[in-house]
């Protein structure tokens, strides 16, 4: 067996200790020991930003939000569903997250850093919702392990009911919110129900054929979801 070597290491607010690390040819992200994520099983990552972006491929000078870099898919995709004069605002907690992402030697991010769509926010996601009210067609939101599996407490308030206010109040007429979970949380879905959203709810693999089975919790506001009739959605 192939050993993990460990690449770098940065310590949380609340102390949690994420690590990074390298496998034949992989990436792999750690905190407290637990995997985040992976560079080879990044499906639902994918599908975040395609469920989020898709309904805003062609508007022009749409602006979203990627709330936690990871190690970038999410961002990734995203760009690659929409326009050039589209703008990507990614937030990230962590200066060592955004260092892996753009160290040449690595390349996990660095073509879609560099892209000119992109502004990078070294800042919690809370806080850059907090600043933008009415500021953004989507959101995607993947940060720690979804409100199913939080490692990190600094990350819970996003999760909560002020939390849900705040986001809600930074998308736009029309926009959308599009949670990542490590698991199904009937819980949180209520929860942004009974704050005024119709929420969707997709399962998606970790990969296209195999894997663990990762939810995505798509929302709007429950009077512009009747015109955006899905045949999954819950109201």
């Amino acid at each position: 067996m192939k050993p993990f070597t460990r690449l770098g290491d940065a310590r949380t607010p609340d102390g949690s200790l994420l690590e990074l690390f390298s496998h034949d040819g992989s990436y792999v992200i750690r905190a407290n020991g637990i995997e985040l994520m992976t560079s080879r099983k990044h499906l639902s990552e994918d599908k975040l930003a395609e469920v989020a972006c898709a309904p805003f491929k062609d508007r022009p000078l749409a602006r979203v939000l990627v709330g936690g870099l990871g190690l970038g898919f999410t961002l990734r995709a995203a760009l690659g569903e929409l326009r050039a004069d589209a703008e990507v605002v990614v937030a990230e907690l962590m200066a060592e997250v955004i260092a892996w992402n753009v160290n040449p030697e690595w390349n996990i991010s660095v073509d879609a850093m560099r892209d000119p769509r992109v502004r990078m926010e070294h800042e919690d996601v809370y806080k850059v919702l907090k600043a933008n009210p009415g500021g953004f067609d989507a959101l995607m939101l993947d940060t720690d392990n979804g409100p199913d599996g939080l490692l990190m407490s600094e990350n819970a308030a996003l999760y909560q009911k002020r939390g849900i206010e705040i986001t809600m109040a930074a998308v736009r007429p029309g926009g959308l919110i599009a949670y990542w979970s490590v698991g199904e949380d009937r819980s949180f879905a209520g929860a942004l129900q009974r704050a005024g959203l119709s929420v969707e709810a997709i399962r998606v693999r970790a990969h296209e054929t195999a894997g663990p089975i990762h939810w995505l919790y798509v929302a709007r506001r429950k009077q512009e979801a009747r015109v955006h009739r899905s045949g999954s959605a819950t109201k």
